[in-house]
């Protein structure tokens, strides 16, 4: 498996984690936010590995 797919499955688990967490907590509770900047690091690690193909 490539960094892409394993990135890719990364933010797919992270996000439905994020999803069953904030259902319920609410989401705003302070853990869904902690997974979302997590998630948003995943999502721009995977932007970088894309931009460095697309070179």
């Amino acid at each position: 498996m490539n960094k892409m797919n394993i990135l890719s499955i990364k933010i797919e688990n992270e996000r439905a984690y994020m999803i069953s967490l904030a259902e319920k907590y609410g989401y705003t509770s302070e853990v869904v936010l902690k997974i979302s900047q997590e998630l948003d690091k995943l999502i721009h690690q995977y932007q970088n590995e894309l931009l460095k193909k697309t070179k």
